[in-house]
């Protein structure tokens, strides 16, 4: 562990200042800890940003829902708005992590965790989102959990989170607060795909505080839901993930959100996916025709060609589901 400066702030205005000197915010802890201990990770100052006002789960503009960045996963899975509104939500939530994991972390933190990718963590290998410039081990190495989707020739690592991955579908918002006041980053341009900057990950500015993430309000009824395929049915992260919303109204699909996890380097909207279900009337043909869509551009690797059908199949089986044609 590398010597380094600990501040516990009490309101945003000490977290911003201690933040614009180029100090890292920490709440729970269950991401920046570990990459500390491995070394991955050297700030030279922690803020400590748990004792801030930002726990509360409110009603938004219209019927939509904001939910406060440190409120923590498993306060946010069991809120009685989001099982009720959004249990994509909830469902993402709950199939995240451990339990103790998901009593510690934020919603805040969670959307700004780092890669699991083993290259990554690994100090003795090369990494452009690590170390910029020095290249990517994972290309050639193996591969077998990497992105198929959203890869550069600098990156292919995917991005861990659960519930971004329902964000991204449910086209949220993060609220975010800096010197310059507050603003919100709609939540397909929050994360970054890595291009030629990897190690660019999110658009913030520096010594930005994410205050929330904010979800819109949808057409009601709204039937929603997420299906996660892992190797293990505990604390595992996603081969592949789908996070799907179907409004429908007089028989017809009216709205769709769909989204998927485990196969981009970022939380990867499904828009050829959602198009091809508006106006039509739910049916084993409409879902298979639907999920043939949504690994158009994909880049398979040596190791991971075969979850360019498994999240066809993935998305299609939790179109049924949502869909009630299972």
């Amino acid at each position: 562990m590398y010597p380094f400066e600990y501040t516990r702030v009490s309101d945003t205005k000490e977290a911003l200042t201690a933040g614009g000197r180029g100090g890292r915010y920490i709440a729970g802890g269950t991401t920046l800890v570990d990459l500390m201990r491995e070394s991955v990770e050297r700030p030279q100052a922690v803020v400590d940003i748990s004792a801030l006002p930002l726990r509360e789960v409110s009603a938004a503009e219209r019927g939509g829902l904001r939910i406060g960045a440190l409120v923590t996963m498993s306060e946010a899975a069991a809120h009685p708005k989001v099982r009720s509104l959004f249990p994509v939500v909830s469902q993402s939530l709950e199939l995240s992590a451990s339990a103790q994991l998901r009593n510690m972390a934020t919603i805040g933190g969670n959307i700004m965790q780092r890669t699991r990718c083993t290259y990554f963590r690994d100090v003795t290998a090369h990494c452009n989102k690590r170390d910029p410039g020095s290249g990517c081990a994972a290309r050639e190495g193996y591969n077998r959990s990497h992105a198929i989707l959203g890869t550069s020739d600098a990156c292919v690592a995917t991005h861990p989170s659960d519930v971004a991955v329902a964000f991204a579908a449910l086209e949220a918002q993060v609220h975010v607060l800096g010197t310059d006041g507050q603003r919100r980053i709609p939540f397909a341009d929050f994360l970054l795909r890595p291009g030629s900057t990897p190690n660019r990950e999110q658009a913030l500015r520096r010594g930005e505080l994410i205050t929330a993430v904010e979800i819109p309000a949808l057409p009601r009824p709204l039937a929603s839901g997420y299906l996660k395929v892992r190797d293990r049915q505990s604390y595992e992260f996603a081969l592949t993930s789908a996070a799907v919303a179907l409004h429908l109204r007089g028989g017809v699909i009216r709205e769709a959100k769909v989204a998927a996890g485990g196969v981009g380097t970022v939380p990867w909207k499904l828009p050829a996916v959602e198009q091809h279900l508006l106006g039509e009337r739910p049916s084993a043909s409409l879902w298979a025709a639907a999920a043939a869509k949504a690994a158009d551009g994909a880049r398979p690797l040596r190791h991971n060609r075969f979850k360019t059908d498994l999240l066809k199949r993935t998305v299609e089986r939790q179109l049924r589901i949502v869909g009630g044609t299972k």
